[in-house]
């Protein structure tokens, strides 16, 4: 039945091919010539098939789990170069018609239900503004009652509606429940950057098993919402998977193969992937989660999951401490949340602990200019960075650029400009000095002449109180 081609998610999806492929996986991995073979190939940056994928993920050899690390590392940086695009969860509302068993909105879950008017979103956009949140990414529940599209484009007007002394929020990118064409294609209309929807997990049983209600529970509806979205003009859309939800090895395995049916259904694949883990929440622990992975693993998941998709941009939240946070900034990562909330607002005026709307617990607490800053000191460069969204560089248009490298010719010195914006309207005086010697290192870096000249000369405008130059 496998068909990556297929609009039916039980074929592109194939649980057979699925089970074939960890199966072949592990007799594959304890030949060395063929992780010589596939590491081979992932050094050209072009990427590997999900089968070739589950091998690397099978490798448990010190020196060889080393070399991949080093690979994916490098990867990421001849792609995306330092840079760490910043961004904000904003979630709206709560309500929630569906029953999943491991979210804290979940109708059975006796938490405070909240949704936010017009004027209380514009104040949390503020909040989030003087913060130097540029990206937002809007979380919704699912209740066609209570949160129907009309509201969610309701909220993306108010939100690029709000104007700012030193700049509006650039860039809103959507997170809501699987819907239909015509709903994608109002938020399309609506200037919405990229469609992010999780899929949890690959295994039908289990999806259906942990989604017993709500029209979340219906599988093939869910997984294929990125079809629904593409066909509809959104040409930008983040996959991902909670994992310990399910086996590992099973949910790794069908997100790539999710990536491949994207890519060889539309001509372009996911712009992001995430990678959450299962977290607690409120009524929920870990303990009821069999599956729930090690720092080891989720390591290992991120390093093989860059090789395979080397141009895909890889998003890791505050559910995860500073540690592992920092451990897999090298083995990947490309965009990072600073100074979240889940709770349902959260920014303007922050939850009592009474209220608790939040939707899991937050384990990096730190404000987004300490993110920056521990950032800055690890060597990164922290953007805000929404041009290509802005430019229409999106879709097939944004890969071509990124496979050809000449995307680096715009991020590297709008992620500088971005960078520079930030520290003279936001930042904490120790933070501003780091940041600003960074930017002086990195200017040199530039390889056209001619664009560094250019960048150079916005920087210096920008410190005398012009804003908003990009490439």
């Amino acid at each position: 039945m496998y068909n990556p081609k297929s609009r039916d998610a039980n074929e592109f999806i194939d649980d057979a091919e699925v089970r074939s492929s960890i199966e072949d996986a592990k007799r594959l991995a304890a030949d060395p010539a063929n992780i010589e073979r596939i590491l081979a190939k992932a050094a050209k940056c072009k990427g590997l098939n999900h089968r070739e994928a589950a091998v690397l993920l099978n490798v448990d050899d010190p020196a060889t789990l080393d070399r991949i690390y080093h690979l994916a590392k490098e990867i990421k940086e001849q792609i995306y170069g330092k840079r760490i695009v910043m961004f904000a969860p904003l979630y709206l509302s709560n309500y929630c018609v569906n029953n999943c068993k491991y979210c804290g909105f979940r109708c059975a879950n006796g938490i405070a239900r909240v949704k936010l008017t017009q004027e209380q979103v514009s104040e949390e956009v503020r909040a989030l503004e003087k913060l130097g949140h540029k990206r937002l990414l809007l979380e919704f529940g699912e209740d066609d009652r209570n949160c129907p599209i009309d509201y969610v484009l309701d909220c993306i007007r108010t939100i690029y509606a709000e104007k700012f002394e030193n700049g509006a929020i650039r860039r809103v990118n959507v997170d809501i429940a699987a819907t239909t064409g015509e709903n994608y294609r109002k938020l399309k209309e609506a200037g919405i950057g990229t469609y992010i929807l999780f899929q949890e997990t690959y295994h039908k049983e289990n999806y259906e098993n942990l989604h017993p209600t709500g029209p979340k529970s219906n599988y093939a509806y869910h997984t294929e919402a990125m079809d629904r979205a593409m066909e509809a003009g959104i040409d930008d859309v983040g996959l991902g998977v909670l994992f310990g939800l399910n086996t590992y090895r099973y949910d790794f395995t069908g997100l790539l193969m999710h990536a491949e049916h994207l890519e060889a259904t539309f001509g372009v694949g996911p712009h992001t992937i995430s990678v959450p883990r299962i977290c607690p929440a409120d009524d929920i622990s870990t303990q009821d989660f069999p599956d729930a992975i090690s720092d080891d693993i989720f390591c290992k998941i991120v390093a093989v999951i860059r090789i395979a998709v080397p141009y895909t941009g890889m998003i890791i939240s505050t559910r995860e401490s500073a540690a592992t946070r920092r451990k897999v900034l090298n083995l990947g990562i490309s965009q990072i949340s600073g100074g979240s909330r889940t709770s349902v607002g959260g920014y303007a005026i922050p939850e009592t602990p009474e209220e608790n709307s939040a939707q899991f617990d937050i384990s990096d607490t730190r404000t987004l200019d300490e993110v920056v800053n521990w950032l800055l000191d690890l060597g990164h460069i922290p953007s805000f960075c929404t041009a290509c969204y802005r430019a229409g560089r999106t879709g097939d248009r944004f890969m071509s650029l990124v496979k050809s490298g000449q995307i680096a010719n715009c991020c590297a010195p709008n992620a500088l400009m971005t960078l520079k914006e930030y520290l003279e309207d936001y930042a904490a005086p120790d933070t501003r000095a780091k940041g600003i010697q960074l930017i002086k290192k990195e200017l040199e870096h530039i390889p056209n002449p001619k664009i560094k000249e250019i960048a150079i000369r916005n920087l210096k405008e920008i410190e005398e109180g012009k804003r908003d130059f990009r490439f």
